[in-house]
């Protein structure tokens, strides 16, 4: 009797309002969709990710992040996100604070089993800087803007930066944002390798899509346990990297790549 795989859950588009999504076999594009407020992560938004991740959580595919395109004809400029919604935050007080409301959900997305890519046009600011730093990978236009200036508004950058972003750029770069509100170009994240990859905003979803190609061409297995072991603390090495290597050293992957390199080679 031959037994048929149940096709793999998707999630209802239609169910999201902050957020625009696209979902592909290996792949989910969530584009943030709030263009009225420059895509202002609001309560709604920060929901909606939560939903993306558990979905992503339980069905691992590799996470594309996007914001609103460049609408040339209409004259709007693209934007990622101009940060968290100034008018529920300015609201906020201590027991919003300390329940991470943003911290948590940018935190879930950094924790995904499969690589993140942020795609970067236009402002990424604030929580939408932040959000950002949370991914794996980020290309960016040079019209990007990203930076930091929650000091200005009387708060810290407590959804990430503080910390992330010193391992990204470096202290030195690092407190210049964070202390000073230094807003980087396009162009200086690329210089000190925020970003990997500098593209017009025609092509930043192509470039975005080329990485999930390159990506998804791995052994999904591999590439799971490779971010897990990469992000695991450094007194957990060369213990985690032995058992992980060790669990792919029986995969069926491991056999079939290695015969199939062989077989090229062989056949040169």
């Amino acid at each position: 009797m031959t037994s048929v795989t149940p096709p793999r859950p998707v999630l209802d588009p239609a169910a999201f309002t902050a957020l625009r999504l696209e979902e592909r076999q290996d792949r989910l594009l969530a584009r943030l969709d709030r263009p009225a407020v420059k895509n202002a992560i609001d309560q709604t938004m920060v929901d909606e990710l939560h939903a993306v991740c558990a979905h992503l959580e339980r069905t691992p595919k590799i996470l594309v992040l996007a914001g609103t395109p460049a609408d040339p004809q209409r004259g709007t400029k693209g934007v990622f996100a101009s940060g968290a919604d100034i008018s529920q935050l300015r609201e906020r007080r201590r027991d919003d604070a300390l329940a991470g409301i943003n911290s948590s959900a940018f935190e879930r997305i950094a924790s995904l089993p499969m690589p993140v890519i942020a795609a970067l046009d236009g402002h990424a600011l604030g929580g939408g800087a932040e959000l950002a730093y949370a991914a794996d990978f980020r290309l960016g236009t040079p019209q990007l803007r990203m930076g930091n200036p929650e000091t200005g508004l009387g708060i810290i950058a407590a959804a990430g930066a503080m910390w992330r972003l010193a391992e990204l750029v470096g202290e030195p770069t690092a407190k210049e944002i964070l202390l000073a509100g230094r807003i980087l170009t396009g162009e200086d994240c690329l210089r000190i390798g925020l970003i990997t990859e500098l593209v017009e905003p025609a092509e930043l979803l192509p470039a975005a899509d080329a990485l999930a190609d390159r990506i998804a061409a791995q052994d999904p297995l591999a590439v799971r346990l490779s971010k897990q072991v990469f992000h695991a603390p450094r007194e957990a090495h060369p213990m985690i990297d032995t058992l992980a290597q060790g669990m792919l050293f029986d995969s069926d992957a491991k056999f079939d790549r290695m015969q199939a390199f062989l077989d090229r080679k062989q056949a040169r």
